[in-house]
């Protein structure tokens, strides 16, 4: 997905970073991110989500807010209210820019920034919640000892994450009197709220909160194991599939019709863990698979490697091939498995000590159903003329091209 870092004035003018992550395809909606409490716009979580609604066509902004990560200002001077604020003035960017957003999605303290925004987007259709509070105020309690200090001096520093940051009084103030109900209950948009049941930083209780208090559509979906941050990779990725999925069903994603002679489509790879071989593999906007080393080679075994997904497209091109023949020529044919085994064998022909290597894949077929023997025979024939198989034992080419990802 191509990614484009821009920046736009914040609530008080302050230039804010962001990642604007673009469709390959057509652009068919946009969605807003904000950030946990003191987070940014580049936490595992917020990326993953971002390439599997890129993925779907739908467009996702996710910003830094004032005073944190690459935007400029005071995080000191900084509220609820001013995240509120630094959202809708995100709202108006993407509105100038031809995208208005139609999707919210808010983590932790951003979940409840993004209720409370939503009452004054009129254009959002869906919100998405992970992890977050019903009330705002909650969050003090990550620097309770410093609330005295904060009260009586006006601002602190405080150490969250390890890392230093001031808190201001007027913070405290304003996350005091957020309650959040009237937002919820006036919400105009389908609500998707995300939660582990053993969060230690936002209770589970909180998102029962927020759906009590949301009307219908709403839909409360379990995270399980996950920590708050949302930081292990199998967590990330679940929550993206479901708001990727659920998003489906309130947003107009109908792409439009290829023009004549288009191809079929692209197929994008692109790493989902840096410290290991995991990728995501997004053929399309609907089709979303994992590819993963095994354990033994430094993977963690979670998708096909990638010989297993070559070996999976000859299975599958073969069983297709003798379906649709058998289909055509009206043979009791009931059912179709195909066994792939690849192996790397040194050829034959290859010079001594070239360490040439050939490929044999194996290819075990069983055909189920009241067939003559001509007729499996002939299927067995078929088998070899399905595409991949041809591809496979012909020469191919493989173009490259460099492609500068740092825009």
């Amino acid at each position: 997905m191509p990614t484009h870092r821009i920046t736009f004035p914040g609530h008080d003018g302050s230039t804010l970073a962001a990642r604007l992550d673009m469709p390959d395809g057509p652009h068919l909606a946009t969605a807003l991110f904000a950030h946990c409490f003191t987070c940014g716009k580049d936490i595992p979580a917020a990326r993953r989500i971002a390439a599997r609604l890129a993925g779907m066509g739908i467009a996702v902004l996710r910003f830094d807010f004032t005073g944190l990560g690459h935007s400029e200002g005071e995080f000191a001077n900084t509220s609820f209210t001013s995240n509120v604020d630094d959202l809708i003035a995100a709202c108006t960017y993407l509105d100038g820019d031809g995208k208005p957003p139609s999707l919210l999605i808010g983590h932790s303290l951003g979940g409840a920034a993004v209720l409370k925004a939503a009452s004054q987007m009129d254009q959002i259709k869906a919100v998405a919640t992970i992890g977050a509070p019903f009330d705002p105020e909650h969050v003090t309690h990550n620097f309770a000892d410093a609330l005295p200090e904060i009260i009586a001096k006006g601002v602190a520093e405080v150490s969250l994450g390890g890392r230093p940051f001031n808190i201001g009084k007027g913070f405290i103030e304003d996350v005091a009197s957020g309650a959040l109900t009237p937002a919820i209950a006036k919400l105009n948009a389908a609500l998707l709220i995300l939660h582990a049941p053993r969060d230690e930083i936002v209770s589970i209780d909180n998102a029962s909160q927020i759906f009590l208090a949301a009307k219908h559509p709403k839909s409360f979906v379990t995270l399980d194991n996950a920590d708050h941050l949302v930081t292990r990779a199998a967590d990330a990725e679940y929550a993206a599939d479901v708001i990727a999925t659920w998003a489906a069903r309130y947003l107009p994603l109908k792409p439009p019709a290829p023009p004549p002679g288009a191809p079929e489509g692209i197929v994008r790879v692109s790493e989902a863990d840096p410290n290991g071989y995991l990728q995501d593999v997004m053929s399309g906007p609907n089709h979303h698979a994992l590819a993963d080393e095994p354990a033994a080679y430094g993977g963690t075994n979670r998708g096909m490697s990638p010989y297993g997904f070559l070996s999976a497209g000859l299975g599958a091109c073969t069983s297709m091939t003798i379906r649709m023949y058998a289909r055509r020529k009206g043979w009791p044919l009931e059912h179709v498995s195909v066994d792939i085994c690849h192996d790397k064998v040194h050829a034959q022909d290859a010079e001594t000590g070239s360490g040439d290597k050939i490929d044999t894949w194996r290819r075990r077929i069983y055909l189920t159903g009241d067939l003559t023997g001509d007729q499996r025979q002939r299927l067995l024939e078929i088998a070899d003329k399905c595409p991949v198989h041809r591809t496979l034992e012909r020469s191919s080419e493989v173009l490259t091209e460099l492609v500068d990802g740092s825009a």
